[in-house]
This record gives structure tokens, sequence and C-alpha cells, in this order.
């Protein structure tokens, strides 16, 4: 039994002034908790998660600390902490959850008076200072540790025997006092603890591991078997079934989540026009975010495609390949919408009588109309939480959301939330470039993951940084996709960096952060922009393409004839890579190391992060971030950061090439275009 603290101050008085008692023994800092503990942390099914928190006391007294861990049942489970900073008396522990639910965690802090007693004891006794007194203070405390704290028959005699002996006045003081001290093993395991104080409950998510660690690939269906027809120029659509031809790549490459942009039907009102243009022909197919015609809205399928009989096959056969589906959310409609007429209270009515359309200046969608989420909340809510589990009821398991940041916050706390509750599985990822305080916001009330700056961060010490930011506080709660390009983006990086630049921003994505994607048509080095803007000329978001797979080698040789190279069996290396070692499955373990030459960019990992009882696994990777000529340079690394000795020497084993090479503390190397422009390093020990 433990004794809890209790100050016997009247609580009303501090009520009066705005505080929270501070605890007998106080309990600060407690980390992580995000928003001071008023939105949950985040983790997976067994990664590693440290917690940590300040506790002390007044006078010399010894404390101690407990991170208390309730898991979805409610049993608590009890785990103590580790001084890592004496000075600071800052604590710390590693934990992690076995399942996934809502967990919860607080920290205790507590007396310690049998860590007093054997602290002071023998140095009062070797001094001949009240040595009686100290052995029969021992005695006492071991008698109330043996009789207050549950324990093993065989560990209840060890104690009465000690305390027999602490008292034995025939025997020498230096055996009685070691028949106390010689118990700290068993007492710090199970101690016996006074004036326990705890923090706060912090509120842990805990979900399944895809949340954290996956490879997404981005489709427009319509493309996948779109052909046209040589003389007349038309094309035909692709279908699910046309498609789901394609799965079997998708899967071969290594990805675990395969992404569709809206299925929807496509509003014909301002229909939107080959590269964005406001003059659509006949037969340009707009936009599928331009959602909603006759056919229907958010839960109906665009007939071109085919019927939900289609849509279900080829889930299944994803889900044969191992593949996870997710859906592309967005909340916006075009003109024709069925909502445009049968729920008019869900838009902006401007002051000449028309819906407003979406505009992000100078940006404009004629062809959508934003909603307006404080007209007819309640119905609006009602109406997205129906259309999100027509989807789920047909094998939906992710959700990409198109410009959370353009709904209000609280919606999507709502919603998620609400999925949560029947759908734990569903995971939310955010499509938000936007202000750092919306995106984290976002991460906070749900969002799973997150997209990012990275397609922007292209310098060794922005991407640096902005890892630093992203593996610190924020990991507690955001979890970073990193996409070199996306349907939407791709910058002057990609635009003119070549074949190296492809290899370089994807091997990065995928080992900078657990979750990254790639957009098709990636392997093929796309990168011709249109004029005055950061993305693909001739979008895909306006029109067919046919990307004649079936022109690819399969080693990845260059198709001369179209003069393109084949990136897809180096996507397959990577994901092979990433599944292969541990160390690139979380966030939090990266340390940056150092290079002579600022083009590079030099970081590790280390350990699994999850509790598996895997070896410990150690990743280097080394990148020239110039995508137009070879360098060298000397690397410095931070030996002791890969578990090493700064004088040790190990086995740099590259795991593109197969490579091998000995390695120590500095080491010479060059990268670039003609080879590869990154090493992927797994440390292997003599």
């Amino acid at each position: 039994m433990s004794q809890t603290s209790g100050s016997g101050i009247n609580q009303s008085v501090l009520d009066l002034v705005g505080q929270r008692p501070i605890g007998r023994i106080p309990v600060q800092e407690v980390r992580p908790a995000v928003d001071g503990g008023d939105r949950p942390t985040k983790s997976v099914v067994n990664e590693l998660f440290p917690i940590t928190a300040t506790v002390f006391r007044e006078g010399h007294d010894k404390v101690s600390a407990t991170v208390v861990l309730t898991d979805p049942d409610g049993a608590e489970h009890h785990l103590r902490m580790h001084l890592l900073n004496p000075g600071l008396d800052h604590w710390g522990t590693t934990v992690f959850a076995d399942r996934e639910g809502v967990w919860s965690y607080r920290v205790e802090g507590w007396s310690d008076p049998y860590a007093t007693w054997h602290h002071d004891a023998p140095i009062k006794i070797e001094a001949g200072v009240d040595v009686e007194l100290m052995l029969e203070e021992g005695a006492r405390v071991i008698e109330r540790a043996r009789d207050e704290v549950e324990r093993s028959p065989e560990d209840a005699q060890l104690l009465t025997e000690a305390v027999a002996a602490l008292r034995d006045t025939e025997r020498p003081v230096g055996e009685r006092l070691a028949a106390g001290t010689d118990l700290r093993d068993m007492l710090t395991h199970a101690p016996l603890r006074d004036l326990v104080s705890p923090s706060r409950e912090h509120t842990w998510w805990v979900e399944r591991q895809l949340a954290l660690h996956g490879a997404w690939y981005e489709i427009f269906p319509r493309s996948e078997g779109a052909t046209q027809d040589p003389e007349t120029g038309l094309w035909t659509s692709g279908t699910f079934a046309t498609a789901a031809q394609r799965l079997p790549a998708v899967a071969d490459m290594g990805f675990d989540v395969v992404y569709l942009t809206p299925v929807h039907p496509i509003g014909r009102t301002n229909r939107k026009g080959r590269n964005n243009t406001l003059d659509a022909q006949e037969h340009d197919p707009g936009s599928p975010y331009a959602i909603g015609a006759a056919e229907g809205g958010h839960d109906a399928l665009h007939p071109d495609l085919g019927d939900f009989d289609d849509f279900d096959a080829f889930v299944a056969r994803a889900q044969e390949l191992g593949l996870e589906v997710a859906l592309d959310l967005a909340l916006q409609a075009a003109p024709d919408h069925p909502w445009a007429t049968e729920h008019p209270e869900f838009f902006t009515t401007r002051a000449d009588g028309s819906i407003a359309y979406a505009e992000n200046p100078p940006k404009k969608y004629q062809d959508i109309y934003p909603v307006n989420f404080d007209n007819a909340p309640e119905t609006i809510y009602a109406e997205v939480r129906r259309v999100v589990q027509v989807w789920i009821d047909h094998g939906v398991t992710l959700f990409r959301v198109d410009n959370p940041h353009t709904k209000p916050v609280e919606f999507w706390q709502w919603l998620i939330a609400d999925v949560a509750l029947d759908h734990p599985e569903v995971i939310w990822l955010a499509e938000a470039f936007t202000k750092p305080a919306m995106m984290h916001t976002l991460a906070k009330v749900g969002f799973q993951q997150s997209y990012t700056y990275y397609a922007w961060r292209n310098e060794a010490a922005e991407l640096r940084e902005y890892v630093t930011e992203l593996s610190g506080k924020a990991a507690t709660y955001m979890r970073p996709s990193f996409w070199p390009t996306t349907h939407d983006i791709l910058t002057p990086y990609m635009q003119y960096g070549g074949l190296t630049a492809f290899q370089v921003r994807a091997a990065l994505a995928a080992t900078l952060v657990p979750t990254y994607g790639i957009y098709a048509g990636y392997e093929h080095c796309e990168s011709v922009a249109r004029p005055g803007a950061e993305e693909h000329i001739d979008n895909e978001k306006y029109e067919f393409k046919n990307r004649r797979w079936d022109l690819d080698t399969p080693d990845g040789g260059r198709d001369e004839a179209h003069g393109r190279p084949n990136l897809a069996p180096f996507l397959k290396r990577l994901n092979e890579i990433r599944r292969e070692h541990p160390a690139l499955h979380w966030i939090r373990n990266i340390t940056f190391h150092n290079a002579e030459d600022e083009n590079f960019l030099v970081f590790s990992k280390r350990g699994g992060g999850a509790h598996d009882g895997s070896e410990s696994d150690e990743i280097i990777v080394v990148a020239n971030l110039d995508p137009h000529a070879v360098r060298a340079t000397t690397v410095h690394l931070n030996m002791p950061a890969i578990g090493l000795g700064w004088q040790d020497r190990f086995v740099a084993h590259e795991l593109l090439t197969g490579a091998q090479w000995h390695w120590g503390g500095a080491n010479f190397v060059q990268l670039g275009p003609g080879s590869l422009p990154v090493h992927i390093i797994a440390v292997r020990k003599f």
C-alpha cells in the first residue's frame, strides 16, 4: 500500500487565485504534454515512447518517480522512472503500448524512505553517529516495506530476516547494516512509497502501425487504362477494372497504400479544360475535385469508372496484394452537385444572390463551391459523416483530406473522433500546405498524418532544421508524410534536376521520416512544368494520361523509344530497405552528422523504435543534394550516436548497391549524377 499525499490546503483558496495544487511532492513539466495535456499524445503499437518529468522535494530526503499507464480496459501498469539529470531533478523512462486504443499516463512523485535510509545510514554509522538509532530506523522502514507492499512469501521472509539482523546486537555492526542495505534491488523493484503525488492524467492514443510507417502511391483511376483513339483523338476513360491491373506493379514496388483521387461524378458547369483553362472542350473530363453532377455527389461513383461492384472488386484486389485503399475526401461541390439544390444552405450566398465559388487569390476555382460550415452545422456534420461511412463500408481504410485547413478545426475534431468510435482503424492524412499553427492543430485534434513543406526544403541546412522540428516536440502528435511531388506540386528543384533529383528526393523522403508518398509518373521523372506555375504541364487533374506502363523494362532500363527512365526498381529497393530496417520505422531516433561540403546531408537512425526483441539497427544516409554535379566530401560521424566508440571501425554495407567498405569517424564520399546521389548504409560491427 502506498501513502497518498494530502496537503490539507483548502482548494477553494487556490481556486480563487486560479491555481492547481502542486502536490506534496511536486511533479512538473511532464513530457510529452500536448497543449499542456488538453490534447492527446500519439504513438503506435510497440513504438518506444519516452516520458519525462521534473520531480523534487524540499530538504535532503530521497524522492523517486513512477509512470502509471492505464490501458484501454482500465488496468494500471506501474513503471519506475530513472534519474536522468540529478542536478535538474529530471526523471524519465521509455514505455510502449502493446495494443491499440485510448490509453493514459500520469507521473507519480513520491518520497522514498528506504532510499533515504540507505543513503544516510552508512555515512552516519561509519562516522559512529547514532549507530543503534540508524539501525533501528532501518528495521522499521523495512518492516513497513514488508507489510505495506504486496510481496511474494519468499521476499517477505527475506525482509523479516533482515529486520531481525538489524536488531541483533550480538552481530557485528557492519553485518547488521549490510543486512539492510543488501535489499536495494528488491526495494527498488517494489518500493515503499510515501507522500505519493500524481500529475494530471494525459490521454495517449495508440494506433496501428500504418498510422506512423507506410509508403503511399497515388493514382488517378481514370488514367489507369485510359486510351486515345489515334484518328479522332478522343479518349476512353480507364475504369476500376483497368486500374486494378496496375495494382500488382504498385504492390511489387513495395507500397502499402494505393491512394485514389476523387472517384465521384464531375460537374459540367464551369468545367475546367486542359491546364486549368476556363474554356473546356466538349470531351474534356474536368477536374475530379469538382465533385457532383446529375449522377450524384460524394456518395456516388463516376459512371465511366464503374459501379460499386466494380469498386468493391478493386478494393478486394488491392487487399489480396497487401495494399490498403485511401480515398480523397474533398468537401466541396460543383454547381451541379445535388447539395446545390437540396441543401443551398451548405454554401455562401453573395449579395447578388449567386453562390460564391472557391477562391485563393489570385487563384479562382469557378468549378467548385466551398462548403460554409457555419450556415447549417448540424446538417452538414451529419451529411459528411454519412458520406464517410459509405466509403468505410466499401473497404476504404484511409482518407487523404483535401485542403482541411479551409474547414473548421472543430469539425475535424468531431468527425475523426466520431469515426474512431466505431472504426479506430481509419487513418486520416491532412493535405494542409498552410501556416504551421493550422497544420499542427489539425494534427492535435486527430489527423494521424500530415503533408509537409518537404517539397520546398532542398538545402541541407533547411532539411536539418525542419526534420529536427518534426522529430522533436511535434513528434508526439504530428506524423509527417514526405512527398517529393504531387499532382499539384512540381518544384523548380524537380523541374531542372533531372533523374538525379528524382532519385535523391525519393531516397530522402523514404528515410528521413517513416511515411512518404509517390505520385504516379514519378517513375518516369515527369518534370515539365506549366509555364509560370510549379505544377505539371498537361496536368492530370484536367485530362487523361496514358503513361504506357507496358513499355517499361523490368530491370528499370531506359525506354529509349520514348526517352524516359524507369525508377520503379529504385523505388522497390527503397521500400525493401524500409521494411527490412526497423530504424527507419520511426522519427524520434534521428541524428544529423557533419559533412565538409554544405551540399551534403548526413544523418543516422538507430534502434528499432519498437519493443519487438529485434537486434539493434543502425542506418546512415549520405546524400549529395546538388543534382547537377558530382561532389566529394569528408563525412564526420558522431560515433556514439551509432552505438560505437570514437575510435571504432565498422563495416559500411551500402544497401542500394550491395557494396561494403570499412568506415570510421571520418570517411571520404563521392556522389552525384552518373552513379547514385545517395548512400543508404547499414552499420555492421566487427
